[in-house]
C-alpha cells in the first residue's frame, strides 16, 4: 500500500483493518453454515448483521464510521477475512459459477456491505444481481470495464445512466470488492485516489476548471453495449469536481469522458496524472476486500494476463447505496433493491 509521499494531506485517506485470526474463524464457521443468500436476501441481509455484530466493537465502529461520516477515509482495506474451503473454477463468462456450493465469500462480501449501506442493483449492470462476479471475459480484454485486462482500467468512479442526464446520482455511494483468486502473477494492482487529495495536488487554475460543467460522461460500457448497440450515450456537462472544499466529490466515467473544449481536455489530463501521484496502491489476496467510497474518490485497475483457464483473478463486487429513497424513481415493479 504506497501513497506519494510528495503529497501534504490534513487527514488520513485510507484505512486499514486486519482481523485476528479468532474473529476470522468464528465468523467463516457461520458464513459456511449460510445458504445462497439469492434465495432471500432480505433475510440474509438480516442474517449478516447478526454475524458481523460479532466484530470487536473497535472494528465494527471503524466500518459503521467508514460509511457514515464525511471526514473518513474513502478507502478501507479489510484483511484476514473467512474464505471458502473450496474454490471452483474462475467464471468465465461474467456471470456467477453455477459450481459454487458454499457461500462465504458472498457473506463477506455482503456482510461488510450491510454495515456501510444497502447493497442495491442495477438491471443495466450484472442483469441486476447484487454480487458482482468480476473476472476477465476474452471477448472483452481491451474494454474500460470490469471485463478488461489486457488495458490500464482508468480512474473512474462507477456511474449509472440515467434519464436526468446525470449519470453520477443515481449511481452507487460504495463499491466493495472481495478477492476470491488473485491473478496468476499477483500483479494486478487496484488503486484509489481521494478527491481531498486530487484536489491538493492540481493547481487552482486546474481545480477551478474541473469544478465547471465543462465535461460530458459517457454511460458505462454495459449500457453501450448492452443498451445502445455500441454508440456513445453522453451525460449533461457536468463538473468533475464538486462540493465543499473540506469535502469534494469527484466524477469520471470510465467508459470516456468529452470536455467541451481546449482548457477542459487539458484540465482532464492534470485530473489523471494528479490520481497516478496521490493514488494508494493495493494487490488483493483472497480473504481481503476493499471498501471503496465511489464519491469520495476514483479507483483503477492495472493491466494483467488473463488465461482463462479457470485460475484466472476473481473478485465479487456489491454496489452499495446509504439511500434507495432518491432513486425510488428507478425501483424494478417487484423488487426492492434493483433499479
Amino acid at each position: 500500500m504506497t501513497v506519494n509521499a510528495s503529497v501534504v494531506t490534513t487527514e488520513p485517506t485510507l484505512i486499514e483493518i486486519d482481523l485476528s485470526d479468532r474473529v476470522r474463524d468464528v465468523l467463516g464457521a457461520e458464513l459456511a453454515a449460510t445458504p445462497d443468500p439469492s434465495r432471500d436476501i432480505d433475510r440474509s441481509m438480516a442474517r449478516y448483521h447478526q454475524v458481523f455484530a460479532q466484530l470487536p466493537v473497535e472494528t465494527l465502529q471503524q466500518i459503521l464510521d467508514f460509511g457514515r461520516h464525511p471526514d473518513t477515509p474513502g478507502v478501507g482495506y479489510v484483511r484476514n477475512l473467512p474464505v471458502d474451503e473450496r474454490l471452483p473454477d474462475t467464471p468465465r463468462d461474467g456471470g456467477p459459477s453455477p459450481d459454487k456450493d458454499t457461500f462465504v465469500a458472498e457473506g463477506v462480501l455482503l456482510g461488510l456491505s450491510g454495515l456501510i449501506g444497502e447493497p442495491v442493483g442495477f438491471m443495466t449492470e450484472k442483469n441486476g444481481r447484487l454480487v458482482h462476479d468480476v473476472v476477465p471475459v476474452e471477448g472483452g480484454a481491451m474494454t474500460q470495464t470490469n471485463q478488461g485486462s489486457s488495458v490500464f482500467l482508468n480512474f473512474h468512479n462507477d456511474i449509472v445512466h440515467d434519464p436526468s442526464g446525470r449519470y453520477e446520482a443515481a449511481g452507487p455511494d460504495f463499491l466493495v470488492l472481495s478477492c476470491l483468486r488473485a491473478d496468476h502473477e499477483g500483479v494486478a494492482g487496484t488503486y484509489y485516489a481521494d478527491a481531498r487529495d486530487i484536489c491538493r495536488a492540481v493547481d487552482a487554475g486546474t481545480l477551478d476548471i474541473l469544478r465547471s460543467p465543462l465535461f460530458r460522461m459517457n454511460a458505462p460500457g454495459s449500457y453501450v453495449r448492452d443498451v445502445a448497440g455500441g454508440a456513445e450515450v453522453l451525460s449533461e456537462p457536468v463538473p468533475m469536481i464538486s462540493g465543499p472544499e473540506a469535502f469534494p466529490e469527484v466524477t469520471a466515467a470510465a467508459n470516456g469522458i468529452r470536455p467541451v473544449d481546449d482548457r477542459a481536455r487539458s484540465a482532464l489530463d492534470r485530473l489523471q496524472a494528479a490520481c497516478r501521484e496521490v493514488a494508494h496502491e493495493v494487490f488483493l489476496r483472497p480473504g481481503q476486500a476493499l471498501l471503496i467510497n465511489n464519491r469520495k474518490g476514483l479507483h483503477a485497475r492495472s493491466r494483467f494476463t488473463a488465461r482463462y483457464d479457470g485460475r484466472d483473478r476473481w473478485l465479487q463486487r456489491t454496489y452499495v447505496r446509504r439511500n434507495q429513497w432518491d432513486i425510488r424513481y428507478r425501483a424494478a415493479v417487484g423488487s426492492r433493491r434493483l433499479h
